[in-house]
């Protein structure tokens, strides 16, 4: 599960990876990332980076799937997280619409099952419970903290979906942390370290003039053209 990419990725913030890829894919500076509120469970954890595992759930209602269909749906499920490159992140939409969140289908159970099948951790716009119990290091974005799982149940897994505003296919390369998540795109994944690494050089100039003793306009006029230097 190595992987140099991104091992050298997780060393960066998802808002740094943000900016990093404003410039080495400017098209993407108003999308491919979370924009509506998410929270944390641990926001102490480190970023994770991995390849998205999508679905999507409900849970304000019983599933319309019985017996033997919903057994093989919830296999099938299962199996595709286990499938495929590693390490993952699981990226889950409720569609429960304005009852989203209803019931959540993350707790102490299945967050162990997930860990165990190679998760970093979930993005998802449901909801989440048991959280002192969640499987050790296993990160978690929801949209909110809930008790109960409610009829909750898989509708559907391998697809486009979209989590929190962000849009996310099955194998896209997401980072995450307690910011929120961004989807890198494969083809600039391998320039976003370089990027970010000018960018800080670049703002360290700006922010230790700032903390100079006198420092006022004219060295931030200073400041703003040193920076304009950094390589």
């Amino acid at each position: 599960m190595d992987n140099p990419l991104f091992t050298a990725l997780t060393k960066l913030d998802t808002p740094t990876i943000c900016n990093a890829l404003e410039v080495v894919a400017p098209e993407r500076r108003g999308y491919g990332y979370t924009v509506e509120p998410l929270v944390c469970t641990r926001p102490g954890l480190p970023p994770i980076v991995g390849y998205a595992r999508t679905a999507t759930l409900r849970a304000a209602h019983p599933s319309d799937v019985k017996g033997k269909a919903a057994r093989e749906l919830s296999d099938g499920y299962y199996a595709y997280i286990d499938a495929g490159p590693k390490p993952a992140i699981i990226l889950i939409q409720d569609l429960d619409g304005a009852q989203r969140g209803y019931g959540s289908f993350w707790g102490e159970v299945n967050s162990n099952i997930h860990k165990g099948l190679g998760c970093l951790g979930l993005v998802t716009d449901g909801s989440v419970r048991d959280i002192p119990d969640i499987a050790e290091g296993f990160q978690m974005l929801a949209n909110r903290i809930g008790p109960s799982h409610a009829y909750v149940h898989i509708v559907d897994f391998g697809k486009s979906i979209t989590v929190a505003g962000m849009r996310v296919n099955s194998g896209d390369i997401v980072h995450a942390d307690q910011h929120g998540a961004v989807v890198i795109p494969a083809a600039v994944a391998d320039k976003v370290a370089d990027a970010a690494a000018k960018i800080q050089r670049t703002e360290r100039v700006i922010i230790n003039a700032a903390k100079d003793p006198g420092f006022n306009m004219e060295r931030l006029r200073k400041a703003w053209g040193d920076a304009a230097e950094v390589h």
